[in-house]
This record gives C-alpha cells, structure tokens and sequence, in this order.
C-alpha cells in the first residue's frame, strides 16, 4: 500500500433576548408533572419571551444543540428523547467550520476541538492515485471528526441533564392559539410555548405538521460503518477512495485510539451474506493493486455485531417547516443522502439561524416564517450540489463537485448573532 492514510467519513455572544411579554396563569395542568417554569402567552398573542418555554422532541446531535443554544438566550427548555439515553446513532461526525461556530457560541468550541481529529481530504481512485480539484485549497477540504457519543454527552451536560426525559417518545401534539400540548406515549401530556422537532427522518412532529412528508428509500443505496481499534495503524490526513460501481469508501481515525471505516455504495443490487461480507464485497470496488490493504483488512476483522448497515433514507422536499408555534429542524426538515458527508453541520446551521430569528423579535410567527425561508432557501441549493456529488463518475469528477460544495457550504454559511 503506498500510503496509510484513513478517509472523509460519509457520515452516513449571548444574543439580545427578545422582548418579555406579560404572561398569564396556565389553564388546565399537564397530565405528568412538569417543571414549575412552563408558561404560556395569554389568548391571542403569538411572542416568545425569554422565559418562554421551548420543548425539543429529539435528544440526537441537532436536537441537544437546539435547545443548549435556545436556554443560552434565555428560555426554559426541555428535551424529549424516546431512548432509555442520549442516542449515538452512528460512528462518528464531522464538523465544518460553520458548525463549530456555533459550538463557539455555546462556550464548548474548544472542548470539542480536544476530543476530536481534524480532516484533510484527498481523493483516490481505485488505484491509489491521489486527486484533488484545482482552484481550492487545504481550508476547503479540512473538517474536525469527532465521536459522537463523546459530543452528545457534552452537549447533555452544556443543557442540563435535569433538563432531559428519557423514556419519553411523542406522538403529536395539539396546537392551540395559546401553546402547544405535547402528547406522549405514557397517555401523559406537557404544553409549552414552542415545540421544535428534532427527531430526524421518521419525525412524529413532521408527520403532523406535514401530512404525507414520510421519509423514502434512498434506492438501492446502501451504507456500512464501524469503530475500531486503531492499533498500530499510522494515519495523518483523510482519504476517500471513489471506486468502481458507484462505491465510495475509506477509513478515518476518530480518536487517538480508535478509528472509524465507512463504505457506501449506490445501486447495490441484492444483499446476501453477513453483513461483514456485504461490506468487504463493495470494498473491494476500492482496492487495486494492492491500494485500500489496510481497509480490507479492518473490515475483515470486525466483529459482525460491530458493523452498523444502513439502507439510506431521505426525506422528501416540503412545502413548509414550521407553522405559528411548531418548527423542524435538522434531519427532520432536511434528512439527505451522507454521501455530502454535512447533515449533521448543516442542521447545526439550522440552531444558529433560528436562534438568531427568535432572538431578534418578539413576534413568534414571524420569527419562526423568518427561520424557515432562510434555510429552505439554502436547502435548495444543497439538494443541487448532493444530486451532483452523487453522479460524479470517477474519483477526478468527484473531487471537483465535492470541493465545488464545500467551498460553497463554507463560503455562504449565515453569519448568526
């Protein structure tokens, strides 16, 4: 192997209050006992005061950072995550700049720098020859891979875990001119002022608030994952390989003693095998003479229990994320295919833009329509750059459409209070 280098993962302050408002007297009490800080706005009137409450259906990357970022302006939060605990779902994420801005914001920019690896792709064919798209340079391929169960315990502690229910899956709500009454499976229910779904592709909030907007099968497109030792494996940038076959895949060190190996692959035709054999199938799209050893060989000795596959979900383009006081966020509103390798930066976007929303006006309608044309304006062009990342033919046309996004992502991302 001429070089032993891991690969981009396909993952597959304070800003002014808003005005307070005069607060009226709850009406009827939640069916389960809620903290003493809920409080609605009298009849009529649509404001968010920065002791409003905000509740957060999902405990995943973009919903933890939800609601650290809407407590740090103020308002009273709470978590709903239908886990016994705070999910991990996946191996690792990466964080562009733009999103580690936001983690900067939250004071915990540095913490998170320490626990993770920073990136610095480059692009192979099935050969080993390295690629890279000319006119961008090093900061348009750099990008910091961190393990996620490290980041959402962070995040868990930065919120407050008192602040966090477990065991509380939502199944709607109920929208009325004054709050919002969250249903939960227990027969139990909580009212708040705001309710934000973060809780990715299969959102229950989604469902409601858009009737017939479940997530689809990203067809035929398949991905495999695991974390491993890193043992005496040298690594010191990242590395995609664009193979054969519409496959895609390399290995990442995550963390000082573990590192992460991902494949994908499009159109993958019928599955037979173990899972471990399905993932060293497709990898040997990656591998010619000699080339993507060390990935064949990590994929061989990982335990099958081990190795997450995935078959990729979208969700479809919507008419509208938000209404008078319920907004998507993250996955919820947006879930795309990894191979862009920024789902999670991008929802990431999504706090720091509708933090910025809320905080700049009293009115909760306008803030939340505010919010919503902003990111699915951006959306738009992320669906143009990821159709175009997906047909790339060869590692040279991928590595110009990929630099092509993420000098675009990096370069337009909202500057945010």
């Amino acid at each position: 192997m001429r070089v032993n280098l891991p690969l981009i993962t396909l993952h597959l302050k304070q800003a002014e209050a808003a005005p307070s408002v005069e607060m009226c007297p709850w009406g009827l009490p939640p069916r389960i006992p809620a903290p003493p800080v809920l409080m609605h706005s009298c009849e009529g009137v649509r404001k968010l005061s920065t002791k409003s409450t905000v509740i957060v259906v999902g405990g995943g990357l973009v919903g933890l950072t939800t609601a650290a970022s809407l407590k740090l302006i103020g308002h009273d939060v709470i978590v709903l995550e239908k886990a016994p605990r705070i999910r991990a779902v996946g191996a690792g994420i990466g964080l562009w700049a733009n999103a580690l801005r936001e983690f900067d914001h939250l004071g915990i920019g540095p913490a998170i720098r320490d626990m993770g690896i920073e990136q610095n792709t480059w692009f192979f064919n099935p050969a080993g020859d390295p690629v890279r798209a000319a006119g961008y340079t090093d900061s348009d391929h750099r990008f910091l891979l961190v393990p996620r169960p490290e980041l959402n315990s962070l995040l868990a502690d930065t919120i407050g875990r008192d602040r966090i229910r477990l065991d509380a899956p939502v199944t709607g709500y109920t929208e009325t001119g004054t709050d919002v009454v969250v249903h939960l499976a227990n027969g139990g229910t909580l009212r708040t002022d705001l309710l934000i779904g973060a809780d990715g592709v299969h959102s229950n909030v989604r469902k409601q608030l858009v009737p017939g907007s479940d997530a689809v099968t990203h067809s035929g497109h398949y991905a495999w994952r695991a974390i491993v030792p890193t043992g005496d494996r040298k690594s010191e940038a990242t590395v995609l390989t664009v193979g054969h076959r519409r496959t895609r895949g390399g290995y990442a060190r995550i963390a000082g003693d573990r590192t992460m190996w991902m494949v994908n692959q499009f159109d993958a035709g019928p599955l037979t095998g173990s899972k471990r054999e399905r993932a060293l199938q497709r990898a040997r799209n990656l591998a010619e003479a000699g080339w993507n050893d060390d990935l064949l060989s990590v994929i061989a000795e990982t335990p099958e229990e081990s190795i997450l596959e995935n078959q990729v979900t979208l969700v479809p383009e919507l008419p509208h994320w938000t209404s008078a006081r319920v907004a998507l966020i993250g996955d919820a509103a947006h879930g795309l295919s990894p191979h862009i390798a920024s789902g999670g930066t991008l929802g990431i976007e999504d706090v720091g833009v509708l933090r910025g929303s809320l905080a700049a006006g009293a009115d909760l309608e306008k803030a939340l329509t505010a919010y919503e044309r902003a990111r699915s304006a951006r959306f738009e062009a992320v669906r143009e750059h990821s159709a175009a990342v997906e047909r790339a033919g060869d590692a040279v046309e991928f590595a110009q459409r990929y630099a092509a996004f993420s000098h675009w992502m990096l370069t337009t991302a909202p500057a945010t209070p």
